[in-house]
């Protein structure tokens, strides 16, 4: 259970720029309706029309805020397995992990932000600290983000205004929770230990991801021997 100071921790890791605080503020007028009408996520639309104006921009508002607290999380995942990918180091049974789920990571990156516009956040820099070059350090950090992923999403679920955007949603959870269990199963981890999952609120993401310190000012060298960037 998160503590007291957990319960407090900003966003100031995820969303170093504000855009996900500006997305909710600023969502009006024009930026609404190019949103409403213009939100694809693969073939199903994002947002539709709701019941009165004034029900429609908190709708709108919301609907934003929650679009971009997952887009955070995609691009940590993409930025993940990106950097896995490229630096090639993943052998054996894992080799193709890094590249069948880092282009499903993409695809989510790509479709969030079209649905958002310019009302996107901006992805942040990341520091990887070795984990993308470590068989082992890799696979449990994989477990750990596709758990996080599909928990997070789940926990999002009940504040979602909108029902195009709750089912397609609901279509990347299903996705994130069928990798979690792929993963788990590469980790000899039992894919489902119990018959109810819960999601985990805002709070307690935030707290796990800030954690890890992958989440930095300026992106940074993962190996010495390969200049690749994280980020």
């Amino acid at each position: 259970m998160a503590n007291e100071q957990t319960q407090h921790l900003t966003l100031s890791e995820l969303d170093r720029d504000g855009a996900i605080r500006e997305a909710v503020e600023q969502v009006s007028g024009d930026t609404r309706a190019r949103f409403l009408g213009k939100a694809v996520l693969g073939s199903a639309a994002l947002l539709g029309a709701v019941a009165t104006p004034a029900s429609a921009d908190a709708a709108a508002a919301s609907d934003v805020a929650i679009l971009n607290y997952a887009l955070t999380l995609e691009y940590l995942q993409s930025a993940f397995y990106t950097e896995t990918e490229r630096l090639g180091a993943i052998r054996g049974e894992l080799k193709r992990v890094p590249r069948q789920l880092g282009a499903v990571e993409r695809a989510h990156v790509r479709a969030i932000k079209a649905a958002l516009g310019t009302a996107a956040a901006r992805s942040p820099a990341f520091d990887f600290r070795g984990v993308t070059e470590d068989q082992t350090k890799f696979l449990k950090t994989a477990v750990a983000f596709e758990d996080l992923a599909a928990a997070a999403y789940k926990a999002q679920a009940a504040r979602i205004r909108s029902p195009e955007l709750l089912a397609a949603a609901i279509s990347i959870h299903s996705v994130e929770a069928r990798h979690a269990a792929w993963m788990r199963f590469l980790a000899g981890v039992t894919p489902a230990a119990t018959a109810f999952d819960e999601g985990k609120p805002i709070s307690e993401v935030k707290a796990i991801v800030a954690s890890t310190h992958f989440v930095t000012a300026q992106p940074k060298m993962t190996s010495a021997k390969k200049p690749k960037y994280t980020g």
